[in-house]
């Protein structure tokens, strides 16, 4: 039977953390608050050390590795911030990591992972199973496998935003209709969906996913696991998991109110207003919460609600280019 984590694995990971990942704040704009007719809270986990939220969940699942395991290394798979936030937490720990990316990766998690002392090997996403790749190496070396999104403790680890987003948005006095966060594998949103059934039951909780790419929504409306078909791109490069992961899914599944999508255009878009509004800047996939409530995705109608910016992790060249498009 599959683990499921609780609000006090949660707990656990927030003491674990405490000291090593940041307490990123919630922000707003006035002006934009009344341009959208709602009271939009931003939690920019873009702040976060390694540029996204994924350093969370890494070092609480790193930190609880045993000691004697720890010489046998490390192993991930990651298009890129999972991948950094492991490199980050296995250096502080002092352990040797092999990190499996996309060759399409943007170059600057590649870069930032090596940065980090981790060794990377590529594979090509649309010809070759990541997950096979990863469990070769683990068995080949004994190497401790830390899974993106479908593991109790990374999922803890990453239950820690919403948290903090309960805790903050209760200072600010505000009662939060709603809560959106980017979903890939679902280890942010099925995490924060945990923390705030315990701490702010009320609000209702959506996950959004590119357009094509809505595995979790699907599956949480077919009350099913289901793999997604692959038929397009998305410039989301961190929302494109093959599909929900176990422990994600159940979590979900009983959770989410519903799974939202957006388009790449409308990402573009949330793209230049986390900049223009809150000078942030956020890489498509980190952008994607906040595409839904401008698209209309979800309907603000002077609700509040808390939207992650997950990661900004982009190249400058990319970025430019979407900030110059119209």
């Amino acid at each position: 039977m599959t683990y499921l984590p609780t609000v006090e694995d949660l707990r656990s990971a927030a003491k674990c953390l405490e000291g090593r990942a940041y307490k990123t704040p919630l922000l707003e704009s006035p002006i934009l608050n009344e341009k959208l007719g709602c009271r939009l809270l931003i939690k920019p986990e873009t702040l976060q050390l390694t540029g996204s939220f994924k350093f969370r969940g890494a070092y609480n699942k790193i930190s609880n590795i045993p000691k004697d395991q720890r010489k046998k290394g490390i192993v991930a798979f990651s298009s890129g911030n999972h991948a950094q936030g492991v490199a980050a937490a296995a250096k502080i720990f002092g352990i040797t990591t092999q990190i499996i990316m996309p060759r399409d990766a943007p170059a600057i998690k590649v870069a930032n992972t090596r940065a980090y002392g981790a060794q990377v090997l590529f594979y090509d996403r649309l010809i070759e199973d990541r997950s096979i790749i990863g469990d070769k190496l683990v068995e080949e070396t004994g190497a401790t496998l830390v899974h993106p999104y479908d593991d109790p403790l990374v999922v803890a680890g990453q239950g820690t935003v919403g948290l903090e987003v309960a805790k903050q948005a209760q200072a600010l006095g505000a009662n939060l209709n709603a809560f959106l966060a980017p979903c890939g594998g679902g280890g942010l949103i099925s995490g924060c969906a945990l923390a705030l059934d315990s701490e702010s039951p009320e609000t209702e909780i959506y996950s959004v996913e590119p357009i094509g790419f809505e595995d979790t929504a699907r599956s949480v409306a077919a009350g099913k696991r289901i793999i997604g078909k692959r038929n397009r791109e998305s410039i989301c490069d961190a929302l494109l998991s093959p599909e929900p992961g176990k422990v994600t899914y159940q979590i979900n599944a009983e959770l989410l109110k519903s799974g939202l999508t957006v388009s790449d255009e409308i990402v573009i878009k949330a793209m230049k207003i986390a900049f223009k509004y809150f000078k942030l800047i956020a890489e498509p996939s980190g952008a994607a919460a906040l595409a839904a409530v401008l698209s209309g995705a979800y309907k603000v109608d002077g609700k509040t609600l808390v939207v992650v910016l997950s990661g900004g992790n982009v190249d400058a060249e990319v970025y430019k280019k979407f900030l110059d498009r119209n």
